[in-house]
């Protein structure tokens, strides 16, 4: 390994990306090796470092201290691998009796660690309420779909609404399908590479937490205000007029569907305001490019082309109105972005009168979700049944030498 000593500002970024730390690259782009061992507990009070750590700097400085050892030992012992007895002040040895050199022995204090939990503790419970949260706002949107499809006018009687995107592009019958299977390939993808995340339990939680959220609201949007259909080639289901037993039956219908008109599950109309099909495109892609490596810049491409793809074959197929879409896109990234925001800053997880996101509704839920979080989640994989990390760290472990 190189030394630290001699590192470059690009060795003090690798080193920080490899240690799960990649937060702090930016603030610490112009220190090289040398500067790094300097940072005191005092920098990470003023800008720009303040403006990135989380914790205090608090597990950076710990990982500064062990490298401070390090360079201590290994300059140590470079001392006496050039025929140097460390120890003495003047860097001289003392002659024995019988002409041998005496080595004294030096003592090197290695600061006592405090025992400390996990940064990122998987707490699997936590993740498993966030699923059923997710789940139950899955169910709650489709019985409300079913509640406003006996509402919807019929197209006869109401005509679809002027959409100035239809008044510029002709319907094409097919794009929705198109819609659908890029939407099934990007949630596809997301589940292999959550699959092979390393703390993927509390990515896991984030994603139900977020996309169970924005479900919830769209159950409000679209049961204040019924649209009528968004063009005459819709073939909505005949409405069952109290007929609870045959609406369970299309409730479970369309669950089992996974609420997709490909595989012939949603024929109900009336949930348009917002988007669902846009929620799913744009939160894939908005996870996927958050928890997968910068370099990788070629998937986070191909994954935009397809949600952009999904989301025009949306409006094309005329099966939303824009105003869906527009509304749909625009919830679905402040949620992502605020809920990320106040996940990567320690001090917003924390109730203040300075601190506005803590009056959203949602906070103390938020808060049980992240508190044991601290920083922001390294994008480390490893198999999922294995121990053995993709991203390999380096350490040095340290034990008692009982000397006689």
């Amino acid at each position: 390994m190189k030394k630290v000593a001699s590192w470059s500002a690009e060795d003090v970024s690798d080193w920080l990306s490899k240690e799960g730390m990649p937060e702090y690259i930016d603030a610490l782009r112009q220190r090289d090796g040398p500067a790094l061992l300097r940072l005191k507990e005092a920098d990470f009070q003023m800008p720009p470092i303040s403006l990135v750590s989380s914790d205090g700097g608090q597990q950076l400085l710990e990982r500064l201290e062990t490298l401070r050892i390090e360079t201590h030992i290994e300059a140590h012992n470079n001392g006496h691998a050039n025929g140097h007895a460390g120890g003495l002040p003047n860097g001289t040895s003392k002659p024995q009796r019988n002409g041998a050199l005496m080595r004294e022995m030096v003592h090197i204090p290695i600061p006592a660690v405090e025992t400390m939990g996990p940064s990122f503790p998987a707490e699997w419970g936590k993740t498993g309420i966030a699923f059923v949260y997710a789940v139950v706002c899955f169910v709650t949107t489709t019985v409300v779909i079913s509640v406003v499809h006996e509402r919807v006018p019929p197209k006869e009687h109401t005509p679809p609404l002027p959409d100035k995107f239809f008044d510029l592009f002709d319907r094409v019958e097919w794009a929705f399908s198109i819609c659908e299977i890029n939407g099934m390939l990007l949630v596809g993808l997301w589940l292999i590479q959550w699959i092979l995340l390393k703390h993927r339990s509390i990515i896991g939680r984030r994603f139900f937490f977020v996309v169970g959220t924005l479900y919830l609201y769209r159950c409000i949007t679209m049961y204040i205000t019924t649209l009528p259909v968004p063009g005459m080639h819709f073939k909505c289901s005949p409405k069952l007029l109290g007929n609870w037993e045959v609406q369970m039956r299309r409730i479970m219908k369309m669950i089992a569907g996974g609420g997709l008109s490909i595989t012939g599950s949603h024929t109900m109309c009336g949930d348009y305001l917002y988007s669902g099909h846009t929620v799913m495109l744009t939160l894939t892609y908005l996870f996927i490019k958050e928890y997968s490596p910068k370099r990788f810049w070629w998937y986070h491409w191909v994954c935009w082309s397809l949600s952009a793809v999904g989301i025009f074959c949306i409006l094309l197929a005329h099966d939303h109105y824009t105003v869906d879409v527009v509304v749909a896109y625009f919830i679905t990234t402040r949620l992502f972005w605020w809920y990320h925001t106040m996940a990567n800053q320690q001090t917003l997880k924390e109730t203040s009168q300075s601190n506005l996101f803590s009056r959203v509704w949602w906070y103390r839920l938020f808060q049980y979700f992240e508190e044991n979080v601290n920083g922001m989640v390294p994008r480390n994989y490893q198999m999922p049944l294995s121990w053995r990390s993709l991203q390999w760290s380096r350490g040095v472990k340290y034990s008692k030498l009982d000397i006689q």
